[in-house]
Parts: structure tokens; C-alpha cells; sequence
């Protein structure tokens, strides 16, 4: 695993001389990234070349451990496990983009058997490799889209991810470029699975498919009108029942003219009799 390159390892504890008091201690010497005057002579060194990074120069420090904060037996109140490993120092010449200076790359082993250098300093290289490879098919190819509910479903699944991924590698010196306005051109073998697979329909437009011609949905369009050409006068199956006339609907009737809300001054003389005009009005008659 890479490690920042401000940490800090110990080693083992130098051992405790006949009568000593107190409590033992637990760390031995400090070896920080930082200070290049706490380093000890490396157990182990490697120098090779490289096509993409020039020579590169790795060094390994055995039997050195962290003191770690996060643990199992955290806030138990024991003591802290020591897990004693391996410390890498890993410098190139150069990186394969060239646009910055390269850095030193610091990693940390611990595991069973004896440690290779040069298969531990390239197999994190690779590790990019399959991290960007793990993206593409996470967002681009859909292999974590779909939500199985059996193991087997998603080994299938996982095998057809794979299999479109050979088809993009193997696709890639007879599709051309598609880069957009602010990608830099790159040579037809070192297109990547990105680009590949924009200019992928345009091939298989020109590969064809054994696939029959997908039929129209929707509302079938019919027979046509008329007799069809080439077929015998026999085949033509024609209705027995009288041909049915077009249904009429009877006329509505006309709605009679509204009457005037407010009814006229003689309309009100016929339906109310006349006021009595004064108190002697028995008297008149």
C-alpha cells in the first residue's frame, strides 16, 4: 500500500539490559520519511530500467511497524498489536506524462513469504491500470447497473462485461479517432476504451449484423386498398353482408327564446289588482 511521505515507522525494541525498572519499551528506533538522517542502510536495493520511467532505484527497509490509532482492541484499554513489515522507496527518472517532476513513491509490505522489489514496484504501477479499467466498466460498460438476485446472475453478467471490453481492445486499430475539441490526438494503437468506443457504431454499421431487420411497433398500418398485385381473384375474401350506410343522426330540436326576466307594466296589471287608493275607498261604491 503507498503511504504519505511525512510518516513515521519504528523499529523493534533494542533489548532490555538485566535490571532495569520500569515498563519495557515497545518501539525501538524512529524512521521518518522526512528526515533522510533517521534512515538506516536498506536491507535490500534494486536498480533496473524501464521503458516509461527510465531507471528507477528501489530500496526496502525490513522489520519496521507503525504505531497504530485505529485497531480492534481500541478502547479496551491493551496494548496496541505491532505488525513489523517492509518500507519501499521507490524513485524513477522520469513519468510516462512528462509534465511534472516525478516524486518518490513510499510503500508498505507485509504478508508471508520473501518480497520481490521488482514485482512489488510494478505491480502498483498496474495498479492505475485497473483502477481506470474497474471505472470504465462501472460507468461506461453498466457492470454494477443491473441489481441481480443470484450469484450466477452476476458471474454471467460479469463474463459479458468482460467479453465487450475484448471487443473495445480488439477493435482498436480499425476504428478511427473520435477525440473531442479538447482532447490532444493520439495514435490509432494507444486509443484508449473511451474513444474506442465512440467510433465503435460506425464499424459495426459497416460489419453488418446476422440479425433480421427489426420490425416497425406500433398500430399496423393494414391492407392496402385495392386488389393486390399478384394475388389470384380467389384469394381475395370478400364480405357476404350489404354494404352499411352511414349512420344519420335525427335533427335536434330548436330551443325556445328565453322570456324576458323583467316582465312589462301590463303584465303586472293583469296578474295584481289595483291598489285601494285611500281609507274611504268602500265608500265610492
Amino acid at each position: 500500500m503507498r503511504l504519505r511521505s511525512d510518516r513515521c515507522f519504528y523499529a523493534d525494541s533494542p533489548p532490555r539490559p538485566p535490571g532495569a525498572a520500569g515498563r519495557p519499551r515497545r518501539h525501538g528506533a524512529k524512521f521518518n520519511y522526512a528526515d533522510s538522517a533517521t534512515w538506516p542502510a536498506p536491507t535490500t536495493t534494486l536498480t533496473c530500467q524501464d521503458d516509461q520511467y527510465g531507471a528507477v532505484t528501489v530500496a526496502a527497509w525490513a522489520g519496521l511497524h507503525p504505531k497504530q490509532q485505529r485497531h480492534p482492541g481500541h478502547g479496551s484499554g491493551g496494548p496496541r498489536p505491532i505488525v513489523c513489515g517492509t518500507v519501499i522507496r521507490v524513485q524513477v527518472e522520469r513519468v510516462p506524462a512528462r509534465t511534472r517532476p516525478p516524486k518518490v513513491l513510499w510503500l508498505w509490505w507485509a504478508g508471508p513469504g520473501e518480497l520481490d522489489l521488482d514485482l512489488a514496484w510494478r505491480a502498483y504501477v498496474r495498479r492505475f491500470d485497473l483502477e481506470h479499467t474497474i471505472r470504465f466498466a462501472k460507468q461506461s460498460l453498466g457492470w454494477a447497473t443491473p441489481r441481480v438476485r443470484h450469484p450466477e446472475q452476476a458471474d454471467r453478467w460479469t463474463w459479458l462485461v468482460l467479453a465487450a471490453d475484448a471487443q473495445l481492445r480488439l477493435a482498436r486499430d480499425a476504428v478511427a479517432d473520435q477525440r473531442l475539441p479538447w482532447e490532444r490526438p493520439r495514435p490509432q494503437p494507444r486509443l484508449s476504451p473511451y474513444r474506442v468506443r465512440r467510433g465503435l457504431p460506425r464499424l459495426l454499421c459497416m460489419l453488418g449484423s446476422p440479425a433480421s431487420t427489426p420490425k416497425p411497433t406500433g398500430c399496423p398500418p393494414g391492407r392496402p386498398k385495392g386488389p393486390l398485385l399478384g394475388t389470384p381473384r380467389c384469394a381475395i375474401r370478400r364480405s357476404r353482408s350489404p354494404p352499411r350506410s352511414p349512420r344519420r343522426r335525427p335533427p335536434r330540436p330548436r330551443r325556445p327564446p328565453d322570456r324576458p326576466s323583467h316582465p312589462n307594466a301590463a303584465d303586472l296589471d293583469r296578474r295584481q289588482p289595483s291598489a285601494p287608493e285611500g281609507l274611504n275607498h268602500k265608500l265610492r261604491l
